[in-house]
């Protein structure tokens, strides 16, 4: 029985792409190890699936700027690399997948004092974060779900990059228009838009909505999702808010004639997947470390969306202006997405990708 280590947490974008791998090996008989850290959210996500055994290491932060932290997390991480180490060479896997995060680079370093030859690594966003960065030599592929990823790497480990486009799933595939109609209770008559915050960066998205509620309803009728205890009282006739949708967000996103959200890569490229015309607005730079500008930035050079800086929202008659329009100009959008040859991976693929690598 042939066996694989998942790494990957911090983020739930550092998780999800392993949570949709995971089944297909499962089903396919391979025995199933995760190394995450021991408070993150991958330990919370991962723990209750059975059949994966979770294995728990020191994680340091790995951070771009000065800060007392540093000195402390940087114990941390050779601490985390021995463990690894020492857990590899109990389990004896045949492969490593690391979806990145500050969890993931002690157990790639660890596989690779381990010689283990295939040690697979995948990034989401156009540059690589400093762990994939970190990582990098100690790999055998870099997936990349952008093309202009490669600008970023040395020239000495561009044969190790290896394109893929977006890992899709078809979670969000056949969404019923009509069902979340009934279940936001909107009319026909106006046009729809979802706001879509996520959650520790919704707050600003959040506030630029109720502040200019009055006028967003003039026009249209507005989907709400505002994140985890940031909902609030306004019971407003075409406005409904959610902290978080699951199985009925399909159905909404099938409903919205544009989407307004952050520019996560995960996220952006399900919209766009769905031919969606987007307002995007990326976290900014202090809470980030700019990879979410680059991925608007991206798509806006695509002509897939259009763009408002995080620090405009307070700009009420820009913000409503950006909207206006995105859809105004959602047709136009639209054809350029449906002319694009945009190249895509399901899951399944990337498994056999990384089963044949």
């Amino acid at each position: 029985m042939k066996k694989i280590i998942f790494t990957g947490g911090g983020s739930g974008g550092h998780v999800t792409l392993n949570l949709s791998l995971i089944p297909y090996f499962l089903q396919n008989g391979w025995q199933v190890v995760y190394i995450g850290s021991k408070t993150g959210i991958e330990k919370e996500l991962v723990c209750n699936i059975s059949g994966v055994r979770y294995h728990e290491i020191e994680t340091g932060k790995l951070r771009r700027y000065l800060s007392v932290e540093n000195f402390k997390d940087a114990m941390r991480v050779p601490v985390g690399v021995w463990q690894a180490f020492r857990i590899i060479a109990e389990e004896k896997p045949d492969v490593i997948f690391s979806k990145g995060g500050f969890v993931s680079f002690p157990v790639v370093l660890g596989g690779f004092l381990n010689r283990c030859k295939k040690i697979f690594m995948h990034e989401s966003d156009v540059t690589p974060g400093l762990a994939n960065k970190m990582s990098l030599p100690f790999v055998s592929t870099f997936f990349t779900t952008f093309a202009d990823t490669q600008k970023y790497v040395s020239v000495k480990f561009e044969n190790k990059v290896k394109y893929i486009g977006p890992v899709l799933s078809d979670r969000l595939n056949n969404g019923n228009a009509e069902k979340a109609r009934k279940i936001c209770r909107f009319s026909n008559d106006k046009p729809v838009i979802m706001f879509v915050g996520g959650s520790l960066g919704a707050k600003s998205i959040n506030a630029a909505v109720r502040k200019n509620i009055d006028a967003l309803l003039q026009k249209y009728q507005i989907i709400h999702i505002c994140g985890k205890g940031q909902k609030c009282e306004m019971n407003l006739d075409g406005y409904v808010q959610f902290e978080f949708v699951d199985t009925e967000y399909k159905d909404l996103l099938a409903l919205a004639d544009i989407v307004v959200s952050r520019s996560g890569s995960n996220a952006i490229f399900e919209l766009l997947s769905l031919k969606k015309p987007m307002l995007l607005i990326p976290l900014p730079t202090g809470s980030s470390r700019g990879e979410q500008a680059l991925n608007a930035a991206d798509f806006a050079a695509h002509g897939f969306a259009k763009v408002l800086k995080d620090e405009e929202l307070s700009d009420g008659k820009l913000f409503m202006a950006q909207i206006d329009s995105t859809y105004e100009n959602r047709t136009e959008i639209t054809k350029t997405i449906e002319s694009a040859d945009l190249k895509q991976t399901s899951s399944e693929e990337l498994f056999q990708a990384i089963i044949n690598g």
